[in-house]
């Protein structure tokens, strides 16, 4: 099983670095390797989230079930998708005034050694770049 594990310290508040992350609709505008993102269902403490991924030629989809904890936390569960296993958990901790500390920790196996192969360089690239590209979407958007 991969793992990732992300940390970014940013001049943002957590509930403005939360709500870049839950914005799922908007990924395709600023994640070049998402070519649809839309948002399936939603409650008072969740979203069901599809995300497709094309990189290199390849494309794939996958379905997960964020529960949400406003401005704190996201944690993303699989649903459907190329996984055996897809675990992973965002965490905005308040440093004072007006920065924060943002926490990216994924777990995930493809569901077989021919998936892995396929998509497993590609899918580990992106989720050890993902932090990155919210803190530069939080620059865009916050200044």
């Amino acid at each position: 099983m991969a793992k990732v594990s992300r940390t970014a310290l940013v001049p943002y508040s957590p509930s403005q670095m939360y709500a870049l992350v839950n914005d799922i609709p908007a990924y395709p505008d600023f994640l070049p390797w998402c070519s649809a993102a839309r948002v399936v269902e939603s409650g008072e403490d969740y979203i069901v989230a599809s995300v497709e991924i094309a990189y290199s030629g390849i494309r794939q989809a996958f379905t997960t079930r964020n529960t949400l904890q406003e401005g704190e936390k996201i944690h993303m569960r699989l649903l459907e998708g190329p996984f055996r296993f897809l675990d992973g958990h965002w965490q905005f901790h308040s440093l004072g005034g007006e920065g924060c500390k943002v926490t990216l920790d994924l777990e995930f196996e493809f569901s077989s050694r021919l998936m892995s192969l396929t998509f497993g360089k590609m899918f580990n690239k992106i989720a050890t770049t993902l932090i990155d590209a919210f803190v530069k979407r939080a620059q865009d958007v916050y200044g």
